[in-house]
């Protein structure tokens, strides 16, 4: 089996910031894939800020960067964005379970760095989209009151409690849903997460909330399902909301 380091850092402010980091350093051989060109498809309209990528869109991509059978794939970024679980769930999605996200990012690499551009030997990606990872707007509002459904928002507390809103055009959330951040998922799983009977997890684009579900996976919980529109969808729908 054949490694491909594949480089996913990036900033929501700055898109352009994952090229300019991965050419100033890099693990040597890795390639790079763009959390908003091609690790999401901005073409896609009403369906959220960062839209998951067609199958053939994706397989074009990751193709590209040397995906392919026989290729197991280790994604980092800065070790806080979310870029690599997206990879991550991204290549699980299309049937691709050879893949693991560098814990840490590119600070834990302890070797030495690559600059500039690299050559990347482009290998065959055949994409084989899973179904029932992923869940819709209508599909979530229907089944609010569900027992045995657990949402979790990924976002930071006070974007949870609808004290404050950067991005998008309502503050609040889901309701029902219980915060655990992304930033701490890689900590552990609450107890109360681990023993819902369907979780639903999303965030404010469908980025980092990957984050929490590779955390899930690690648990042994992969069967949790990604709202991929997240907060930026809901919020532009006119769906209920809950704030405090």
């Amino acid at each position: 089996m054949r490694y491909q380091f594949v480089d996913c850092g990036w900033e929501l402010t700055r898109p352009e910031r994952g090229r300019e980091l991965y050419l100033s350093a890099h693990i040597p051989g890795a390639s790079v894939l763009d959390v908003e060109g091609e690790l999401a498809d901005l073409s896609v309209k009403d369906a959220g800020r960062h839209p998951l990528p067609s199958a053939d869109r994706f397989a074009a991509s990751a193709s590209r960067a040397g995906i392919g059978a026989g290729v197991f794939v280790i994604g980092y970024d800065q070790g806080t964005g979310g870029g690599a679980a997206r990879l991550w769930w991204l290549l699980r999605h299309f049937g691709h379970d050879q893949a693991a996200v560098l814990e840490g990012g590119l600070a834990a690499w302890s070797g030495p760095f690559g600059r500039g551009e690299e050559t990347i030997e482009p290998a065959l990606f055949e994409p084989r989209p899973r179904i029932g990872d992923t869940i819709d707007a209508d599909e979530l509002a229907a089944r609010l009151d569900e027992d045995g459904l657990m949402i979790v928002d990924a976002r930071a507390p006070e974007r949870y409690r609808g004290d404050v809103e950067p991005i998008d055009p309502v503050a609040g959330r889901i309701p029902g849903a219980v915060n655990w951040p992304y930033s701490a998922a890689r900590a552990s799983v609450p107890d109360e997460i681990l023993a819902a009977g369907e979780i639903v997890v999303y965030c404010g684009s469908g980025i980092t909330s990957c984050v929490n579900l590779h955390a899930l996976a690690l648990a042994e919980r992969a069967d949790a399902k990604l709202y991929s529109g997240s907060w930026s969808d809901w919020s532009n729908r006119g769906l209920p909301i809950e704030r405090g």
